[in-house]
């Protein structure tokens, strides 16, 4: 298990964080919806946050202030999209994101930094106008691999995901959560804390995470994504 080494880190430590998003073009696609499922997840025990898109960022930091908040621009579907340059990032951070997750892989990104630079300058507090009098932004990776995470942590990420696992073709999409992708970095990066993510559907998948070596689990789709989940019982009728 990880060794946190920030309060905001170690409050989430074994908890769980609710990822509040919809797909565009859906009907729940409006940061007063994203920001009222968010409350709805804190009131039934959710440690944190994770959303995607500025304004609906900005209302949830707005509404819940005191709750940790991963937040991310994405930017297209292929590729590098998890906020995939400085500027996303930056942008992530202002509109009150405390935790900024970035695409972590490995893979070029598209302003032609580093991930090492992009996570130095969200530490430093770097708002791109020539200053670094922000408040510093904890980053967190989202990997899809094991080299992914050794790099990312050699980078300074503060958290390393599995958001990707499955998704860049470094390995295969499991049906439910990687645990093995899981196991493998808790074993590599003992002091890095890890956060499961990606096909977490049931209370027992999410729990498997956590033993298999997760700080904390995201769940997203089996929460907050009510067009999913009604399908899911539609096929079984």
């Amino acid at each position: 298990m990880s060794t946190p080494t920030h309060p905001v880190i170690d409050a989430l430590r074994g908890r769980l964080i609710v990822s509040c998003q919809a797909y565009p073009g859906e009907p729940m696609r409006h940061p007063e919806t994203m920001a009222q499922i968010a409350q709805a997840a804190v009131e039934g025990g959710a440690a944190g946050i994770r959303a995607q898109g500025l304004a609906d960022i900005a209302l949830i930091a707005e509404r819940l202030p005191d709750v940790p908040l991963i937040g991310l621009w994405k930017v297209g579907a292929d590729g590098v999209f998890i906020t995939p340059t400085l500027r996303h990032a930056r942008a992530v951070h202002a509109a009150g994101a405390g935790i900024v997750a970035i695409d972590g892989t490995r893979r070029t990104r598209p302003d032609g930094l580093t991930l090492a630079g992009t996570v130095a300058a969200l530490h430093a507090g770097d708002t791109g106008a020539g200053d670094t009098g922000a408040e510093p932004a904890l980053v967190m990776a989202d990997c899809g691999s094991v080299d992914d995470a050794l790099a990312a942590a050699d980078a300074g990420a503060d958290l390393i995901g599995t958001t990707l696992a499955g998704y860049t073709g470094d390995r295969p999409k499991t049906d439910g959560p990687d645990l093995d992708l899981l196991t493998r970095i808790a074993d590599r990066l003992p002091d890095v804390p890890l956060i499961a993510e990606g096909r977490i559907h049931t209370p027992a998948q999410a729990t498997a995470a956590r033993d298999a070596g997760a700080h904390a689990v995201v769940v997203g789709t089996a929460i907050t994504h009510p067009t999913t989940i009604t399908g899911w019982f539609a096929a079984a009728l």
